[in-house]
């Protein structure tokens, strides 16, 4: 019997896999998808190579590409970056590692209190919280942007809203900053030269501003996979996890087993109510099945994945709140055209951001060709212009919203894309019901009945709808400011990357699935430690850091209830993911 089986290697269950690995815990990590272990051999920096939903090797599929994508119904107009594999979506996120808004907790008691979801608190306060970020950040490392030209370029623009710099890492008011993120600095030779000889660590360290992001980081060239500058999971909590004897006495290596999807958690009936013992899990290349029991188990398979696999094995549903409450940030795009160079291609993805607590955030994203060109067509108003509708139509942007076409696109398009500059809305979002995943009536897969996931787009609350219409008016500002010639508002659709609370920790048995410490309130010894157990939207913030700090503060109340161990958080540094002992044991192993 393992001390604790953890159901997917993506944001958070690597983080509960190395700190419990670390204690000395018996943990075996399975994992739906590939594992990428030679990411300059497997990936290229193709953006249809990497990121078609069909055949990329970031998709939602097994590690055999010949074979097809899992197919997940989605019955609105929405796009899911949904990604199986060794480090999840994180292969493939920016790295912004931004703290959720202290408002979203419920020691709050500032006067703004009631602009938040106070109906959707976390069941602790900021206060707690605050080591558990700090333990992630210095983990990762969580460390301030390099900044570039387009940085430069928006933070012109923020200065004229006549709002202060940002000079913490906690949220306390209006303000803009470069980004906290999760990407080594640049050093020697990185960030100075586009020469690929002299791009090569150690000559050149963490970041060369590349502007890759999106397609997984392999740079510096010849470095380590813990040296890759993008700190996903695959480069940071991965090779800690799986090289646990290195760096922590008493620590022991975790199992991790790819390919591997998990078709039923087992449970039984004990003294204090139904516990879980174990999983069943299917081995994607052979279809063989396998049991594995454990002392605890942890789900970690996403939003969409957790509910699925909870309504498979035949979990109870008391309250009718598995699944509910599946949470986004309510994204909206706007596109600023500049008569000079803004470097929109060009170094880290996401480098600066603008914040509003109470209403959400900007933040400005570079992209290459393919995916800007996506983000300038994945619109709910259809072509620009096309519809008189209240999707955004009237505001401080140029016309009508909607995807931008014909002479208009040449225009928009003449200079390239690097004199472009972008801004993404992303919202404060209440906590929607109705928005949840239950079990399709398309036919089951080899892994049982498929997930469908039921997003209202336009029924949204009126808190979320006026703070997207905020928050794209205050984009629209800065771009001007910024100098920007013209602005066209996009209007997304569901874009879904920012999801979180479909399997929610909360103050109230009525509405949530997980209690304070992550654990279910149905199910004892099942924890939940990924985006799905979040309790709201976080205020707006991106959810990586805060779901890594809570699968931290998970990690350490499992090992105190279950394994009668001390808290460690408050009593140690933690050890971080470049230590150069971990470079030469996972030479060894040939990572």
């Amino acid at each position: 019997m393992r001390d604790v089986i953890i159901i997917g290697a993506g944001g958070g269950g690597p983080v509960v896999a190395k700190e419990l690995a670390a204690r000395g815990l018996d943990v075996l990590l399975l994992e739906a998808g590939p594992r990428h272990a030679n990411p300059r051999t497997e990936w290229t920096h193709f953006e249809n190579d990497a990121n078609n939903p069909l055949t990329g090797f970031f998709r939602l599929g097994p590690s055999d590409r010949s074979k097809p994508a899992w197919f997940r119904e989605w019955p609105q107009n929405s796009f899911v970056w949904q990604v199986s594999g060794v480090g999840g979506t994180t292969q493939h996120y920016y790295g912004n590692s931004p703290r959720a808004y202290p408002g979203v907790f419920n020691d709050y008691t500032g006067a703004d209190r009631e602009q938040y979801d106070i109906a959707h608190r976390f069941p602790f306060g900021y206060a707690e919280m605050v080591p558990y970020f700090e333990w992630v950040e210095a983990t990762l490392p969580v460390q301030t942007a390099a900044m570039g030209t387009k940085e430069q370029t928006w933070f012109r623009g923020c200065e004229t809203l006549g709002i202060p710099v940002q000079t913490t890492k906690t949220t306390t008011g209006p303000s803009y900053r470069p980004q906290e993120n999760a990407i080594l600095q640049p050093g020697g030779n990185a960030g100075r030269t586009s020469d690929r000889d002299l791009l090569q660590y150690p000559k050149a360290t963490g970041c060369t501003f590349c502007g890759y992001c999106f397609q997984g980081c392999m740079q510096p060239i010849a470095a380590p996979r813990n040296q890759f500058a993008k700190r996903s999971t695959d480069n940071s909590y991965v090779p800690m996890a799986l090289t646990a004897e290195v760096w922590s006495a008493g620590g022991r290596p975790v199992e991790l087993i790819t390919d591997a999807y998990v078709t039923r958690v087992h449970t039984e009936q004990r003294q204090g109510g139904l516990a879980a013992t174990g999983v069943t899990w299917r081995d994607n290349a052979s279809g063989e099945e396998h049991r594995e029991d454990a002392r605890v188990v942890v789900m970690s398979g996403g939003c969409t994945e957790n509910p699925r696999l909870w309504f498979n094995s035949g979990l109870p549903n008391p309250n009718d709140w598995v699944g509910r409450g599946y949470t986004d940030h309510h994204f909206d795009w706007l596109i600023g055209s500049f008569d000079g160079d803004t470097g929109n291609s060009k170094g880290p993805g996401s480098s600066a951001r603008l914040e509003m607590p109470g209403y959400g955030g900007l933040e400005n994203v570079g992209l290459p060709p393919a995916l800007e060109a996506f983000a300038m067509t994945l619109s709910d108003s259809g072509i620009r212009g096309q519809y008189d509708n209240d999707n955004g139509s009237a505001g401080p942007w140029d016309g009508p919203a909607g995807r931008v076409i014909g002479p208009e696109l040449k225009e928009l398009l003449s200079g390239g894309i690097d004199t472009l500059l972008n801004a993404l809305v992303i919202t404060d979002d209440d906590v929607e019901p109705d928005n949840r995943v239950t079990l399709s009536a398309f036919p089951a897969d080899e892994h049982g009945p498929v997930p469908k996931v039921s997003f209202r787009q336009r029924q949204r609350s009126a808190r979320t709808l006026r703070n997207r219409e905020f928050m794209a008016r205050k984009a629209a500002e800065l771009l001007r400011g910024a100098g920007a010639k013209k602005v066209y508002r996009i209007n997304w659709a569901p874009l879904i990357l920012h999801v979180q609370s479909s399997m929610r920790m909360g103050e109230s048995a009525a509405d949530s699935v997980l209690d304070a410490n992550a654990e279910s309130r149905a199910v004892r010894r099942l924890f939940i430690a990924d985006n799905s157990a979040l309790a709201n939207s976080l205020g707006g913030p991106n959810p990586t850091l805060t779901t890594q700090a809570v699968a931290t503060r998970t990690a350490e109340k499992i090992f105190q209830r279950y394994f009668g161990g001390d808290p460690w958080v408050r009593a140690e540094s933690p050890v971080v993911s470049t230590d150069p002992r971990i470079s030469v044991r996972l030479g060894e192993l040939g990572l």
